[in-house]
């Protein structure tokens, strides 16, 4: 049975340093609980409690699951692998132990550091990608940080494709997947990325459907979209404009993902993501909105 969940980047807690200032954690909680959603991620580092006691409690009196904790390595760079062992390994076993032992580490590029990926999120051009020795290099980091989580912790990794990172579009994800082990690396696929990064998210649904583990439902506006392509914009005012908008207000066939999700019989967790960031409107009715839409959507 398909459960939804959402995400602290809803609320304006992203792993960028932009302005504003975002909601506390119950608070974020409680308009999760109350807009009827099941679960969360954790968000950023210290946004919730980092003792495994005192999360576990946060979480279970409002019965919700933990699905994921979001990393960032900066993997092309082999001398910032063990730190992102590290980074990795510390969220993972703050999961395990508060007893979420099914939640997931999503890894990612540390998204929005290279101002190349930067400035022409949406528009990559094949000069701005990595190389073969790179990518092997890439790939590597990857491997090591998923097969240190499932060692020490016993957690699964999913990579999180992200625009504004090294894995963008589709023939980068293709890349990555072609090059890390299978069973130790699965694929979160998130829908408005994944469109934002120039690839339909069904046909990625049904080419990875044994990779992907773990499932983002994020919409992208198709209009703002090509706004940010025409006038060069960067991620960051892609995302400040608006691109990541009420789900069913963009370009993704949610009707046909749903029944895709249906036909494969996955059984996972679907995690709303928008990132509604401070002042650019009010999260927990943005939060309410997609709730009420995934419903019209049978789930």
């Amino acid at each position: 049975m398909i459960k939804i969940a959402n995400a602290p980047c809803s609320w304006g807690v992203l792993e960028f340093d932009l302005q504003g200032e975002a909601a506390g954690f119950q608070q974020v909680l409680n308009e999760m609980k109350e807009t009827g959603y099941e679960g969360t991620e954790l968000g950023d580092w210290g946004f919730m409690p980092t003792n495994a006691n005192e999360l576990k409690k946060e979480l279970q009196q409002r019965d919700f699951q933990l699905l994921g904790a979001f990393v960032p390595v900066f993997l092309k760079d082999k001398s910032k692998h063990q730190a992102g062992v590290e980074s990795a390994v510390k969220t993972a076993k703050l999961m395990a132990d508060a007893g979420f032992k099914d939640a997931f580490i999503v890894l990612a590029d540390e998204n929005g550091s290279v101002p190349v990926r930067t400035n022409n999120a949406g528009r990559v051009t094949q000069a701005m990608k990595l190389t073969r020795e790179e990518w092997e290099i890439f790939a590597e980091g990857a491997n090591k940080i998923a097969a240190e989580v499932k060692k020490q912790t016993g957690l699964r990794t999913v990579f999180h494709h992200h625009c504004a990172g090294y894995v963008e579009t589709p023939d980068e994800i293709e890349m990555l997947l072609t090059l890390t082990d299978p069973k130790l690396l699965g694929l979160v696929l998130d829908m408005g990325h994944y469109h934002f990064g120039g690839g339909n998210p069904l046909e990625a649904l049904k080419k990875y459907s044994q990779r992907i583990w773990h499932v983002h439902f994020k919409d992208c506006d198709p209009a703002i979209a090509q706004n940010s392509r025409t006038k060069e914009l960067d991620y960051f005012q892609s995302v400040r404009d608006g691109v990541f908008c009420e789900l069913g207000k963009g370009a993704v066939d949610f009707k046909a993902i749903v029944q895709e999700l249906h036909r494969q019989k996955y059984n996972g967790w679907i995690v709303v993501e928008q990132d509604v960031l401070p002042g650019m409107g009010n999260p927990k009715v943005c939060a309410q909105r997609n709730r009420d839409y995934i419903k019209s959507l049978g789930l």
